[in-house]
């Protein structure tokens, strides 16, 4: 990735890619953050696409390099989402980048399709070419649909994430699919994989290609952590299996031992683990909840707390700060 531009020429260039409505687009930057909807071409097919950018804007701000945080939309959503994330991002003056990548999960672009997915490189690109990017403190997170592709693009580009932080994601397509079969969610993965897991094999090929557990190995030197409510499943719609087995795998690459499947079916229950191992249950502070399952292997970490489908944006920053 480039470097950043020169000072006046990086201020010029800001000043051409302000777009209408942006919420602040001034020539003399006057907030500390600026919050803009920024558009770039794809490096594959050349479309437009878009991503939402919170960035520091004060003149000293902008002579510093920070950290750049790389938020993921959740399954059925787009760049018009939003989270505590990036309140917690915007106090500690990083750069917040909130990636379209092909939008909802409801077409073949999408999906964690390699458009998806070179979006969001594309959209990292595009803020380091123009910002001062500590590009060794690149961070990457996602709940739910944005956990899966945490997961995914962890292991597909292991070397760019300085830490990854992915909640409540689906790690094989092709089983959430026989959960799914006759729900939105089941019809969504057709529209994206061409039909159902089955049907040919090309269309096995895509559910596949676009699972995280297929490349999970690649990631056993990422610092990764995994996380899932132990009550997803039951309350949600991502049982924690998925999260267990993509740790797995990288545990499995690792030499390491992986969670068994006695305790897998002991916590998807719910419930609690007949013999747990010490330092499996407690309290974490960050998540502010109790937890029933926490392992390591490397790097990578993986946490079943007291909870449901969703993400924890503190425990987020604090992995992030854990990592700097």
């Amino acid at each position: 990735m480039l470097r950043t531009l020169g000072r006046g020429l990086f201020l010029a260039i800001l000043i051409s890619v302000c777009l209408p409505g942006d919420e602040v687009c001034a020539e003399e930057p006057q907030l500390s953050m600026h919050r803009k909807r920024i558009q770039f071409k794809s490096s594959l097919d050349h479309s437009v696409q878009e991503a939402i950018l919170i960035a520091p804007h004060s003149r000293e701000q902008l002579q510093k390099t920070v950290p750049l945080v790389v938020s993921l939309h959740s399954w059925s959503a787009d760049l018009t989402q939003r989270n505590d994330l990036e309140k917690l991002v915007q106090a500690k003056g990083w750069i917040y980048l909130f990636p379209n990548f092909r939008g909802a999960n409801r077409t073949p672009q999408a999906c964690g399709s390699k458009f998806a997915q070179q979006d969001i490189l594309d959209s990292i690109s595009w803020v380091t070419k123009l910002y001062s990017v500590d590009e060794g403190r690149i961070y990457l997170t996602g709940t739910s649909g944005g956990g899966h592709m945490t997961m995914l693009m962890a292991a597909r580009h292991p070397k760019l994430w300085r830490a990854a932080s992915a909640w409540v994601g689906i790690g094989d397509l092709a089983e959430w699919h026989g959960r799914h079969r006759n729900t939105k969610y089941g019809k969504m993965m057709e529209q994206c994989c061409g039909g159902a897991p089955g049907d040919s094999s090309e269309v096995n090929a895509q559910y596949k290609s676009r699972s995280p557990i297929t490349y999970a190995a690649q990631a056993r030197d990422v610092a990764i952590d995994i996380s899932a409510g132990i009550r997803d499943g039951h309350e949600g719609s991502v049982p924690i299996s998925h999260s267990i087995r993509v740790f797995n795998r990288i545990a499995d690459a690792r030499g390491d031992q992986p969670v068994t499947e006695n305790e897998i079916s002991q916590l998807s229950l719910p419930g609690r683990l007949k013999s747990a191992r010490a330092g499996d249950e407690g309290f974490d502070p960050t998540f502010d909840r109790k937890y029933f399952l926490r392992r390591h292997s490397g790097n990578a970490r993986l946490t079943i707390f007291d909870g449901g489908h969703e993400g924890i944006a503190s425990a987020t920053i604090a992995w992030f700060e854990k990592h700097p």
